[in-house]
């Protein structure tokens, strides 16, 4: 299982509480991930990543491991710790402003 932590605004949305958790067949990478959250929760579609393109919103980051994973490869595979469910997958809203 895969544990995922979102942020707030988006536990609200899927009416979820503290962690998710996941089956994610295969890899653990971060499109297996996203790939299940959104089967899982369709109100999430959209809310991470573009619809189309699939690509990373910009306001949103990913974590795990003390690591910013953001800017990694969507079909790279996440730390060992994370796939197994030692340690979650951190979403977080990024804040933008001066």
């Amino acid at each position: 299982m895969i544990r995922v932590v979102l942020p707030t605004h988006l536990r609200k949305l899927a009416q979820v509480g503290g962690e998710v958790q996941l089956e994610v067949p295969g890899r653990a990478t971060q499109r297996s991930v996203l790939d299940a959250l959104e089967a899982a929760y369709p109100v999430l579609r959209g809310t991470l990543r573009d619809q189309v393109t699939l690509q990373r919103r910009p306001f949103i980051r990913f974590f795990a491991s003390e690591q910013d994973l953001s800017n990694e490869l969507p079909d790279a595979q996440l730390p060992d710790a994370v796939a197994r469910g030692a340690e979650p997958l951190l979403v977080v809203g990024a804040m933008a402003g001066g």
